[in-house]
């Protein structure tokens, strides 16, 4: 608890080390590894401890989760275990986006606040390393399963909305969680996409009159706009940008659609809706050179509205601000260990952490720097969580703790003189369908 106390009010340290310098680390340093051993939170608890600190949805008519992966590069670290080839941002032009290390999937509620008032915040539910030989989409598709699966959660009965990006577009990923009546899902789908109508009654697969009907229809190409024909739903709306330039939203969308699946894949027993959205500036320009498209699939997919899907799927953009705030300023990523355990262990400490932040958000005072109350009023308002971060000390201070002050044991004995210790197995990089040496 002290250690989820020094990350929660970190603003100094950049190692997991310094931490324990931290004023309410009250032990030795030699205690962040004890605390670390500790498995001290599961993924079941974690949702359920957040369900607690969270209100129902008051505006929209469904619960919101975000799905996606972020990388944990260690490249040199020899000894650990499972490392595979991971997605890592690279600036220098001709290298490729790549790194050795572990990937983490992550799962959060998306929660229903005034951007005006309140920041760009998520409320992490699952958080689960992705292993070298697993599915990273799979990994997030079993872990919102569990979650509708848990009768303590809201979310078993409740309309469900999850939002995720292209590479959860798979067939794979979609057909897996749609025994679940109440879940929608909204993905971005890539601009070299083919997609089917519904087809003709009666039609039949081929030229031959015999045979079982046809499962999809005429072809539509998302690169081919010929091939798509008039939408059967269009709408507008106004978008403003942190600079206050509007811009104009144009939304449509086309139903019953379908994609091909695959031997195990019954994707033609579930059509979706395909969404168009494209920003316009007030020349009538468009913004981008891509429209987005998205992908509503879900037996309740009509329940929402072109708004609520276009603004379902912004929001989604909150776990890309989780995962740098977490890792710049609660070392999300800064705990060097040879145990792939231990690093889970704290993966979940940190999400803690954050989810201690954001029950904190009420209580916290706002403390802007000298050159920032010279930004614009709505954004040196904000509730952020680097402005919660920057006064949790204080809170903690207050409210004080339920751990227990630290006793003094007595001058350890330490390492025998002359011991020797086994050096650590050294783990080759795995690769995709490797067999598993450990």
């Amino acid at each position: 608890m002290d250690l989820v106390d020094a990350l929660s009010s970190n603003t100094t340290a950049r190692t997991a080390v310094e931490l324990t310098l931290n004023l309410h680390f009250r032990r030795h340093y030699t205690a962040l590894n004890k605390a670390v051993r500790v498995n001290s939170i599961s993924d079941e608890q974690l949702s359920r401890l957040a369900a607690k600190v969270t209100d129902a949805p008051h505006e929209r008519q469904f619960h919101l989760l975000g799905t996606d992966v972020t990388s944990r590069p260690r490249p040199y670290a020899d000894t650990l275990k499972d490392r595979g080839f991971v997605y890592q941002p690279n600036t220098i032009k001709g290298n490729k986006p790549i790194a050795i290390g572990h990937q983490y999937s992550f799962v959060a509620l998306l929660p229903e606040h005034d951007k005006e008032k309140i920041g760009n915040w998520v409320i992490p539910l699952a958080m689960k390393r992705v292993g070298s030989q697993e599915n990273k989409e799979m990994v997030g598709a079993e872990q919102v399963a569990a979650i509708l699966n848990d009768e303590a959660l809201p979310f078993g009965n409740d309309l469900c909305v999850e939002v995720a990006d292209s590479a959860y577009s798979k067939p794979a990923y979609l057909n897996a969680n749609r025994d679940k009546k109440n879940l929608v899902s909204i993905v971005r789908a890539r601009g070299t996409r083919t997609f089917y109508r519904q087809p003709a009654p009666h039609a039949k697969r081929g030229s031959s009159k015999q045979g079982r009907p046809a499962w999809y229809g005429t072809p539509f190409y998302l690169k081919v706009p010929d091939t798509w024909g008039e939408p059967d739903e269009v709408t507008e709306t106004t978008f403003v940008s942190h600079k206050k330039v509007p811009y104009r939203v144009e939304i449509q969308a086309w139903s019953n659609l379908l994609m091909r699946g695959g031997k195990d894949l019954p994707m033609h027993q579930y059509p979706f809706r395909l969404v168009k959205i494209r920003w316009y500036n007030q020349k009538g320009e468009a913004l981008f050179q891509k429209p987005l498209w998205l992908v509503v699939m879900g037996d309740r997919r009509m329940e929402l509205s072109l708004l609520d899907i276009y603004q379902a799927y912004l929001q989604r953009y909150d776990l890309e601000h989780f995962f740098r705030f977490g890792k710049q300023k609660l070392l999300l990523d800064k705990f060097q260990t040879p145990d792939d355990q231990h690093e889970e262990h704290w993966w979940r400490l940190v999400a803690l952490a954050y989810l201690q932040l954001w029950v904190a958000k009420d209580t916290a005072c706002h403390l802007p720097r000298p050159w920032e109350k010279y930004l614009p009023p709505i954004v040196n308002k904000q509730l952020t969580p680097a402005m919660v971060l920057r006064d949790m000390s204080r809170i903690i201070r207050q409210m004080g703790t339920p751990a227990p002050a630290p006793k003094r044991r007595g001058k350890s004995p330490g390492r025998r003189k002359g011991a020797k210790l086994t050096p650590r197995k050294r783990h080759p990089v795995m690769k995709k369908g490797t067999t598993l040496a450990f």
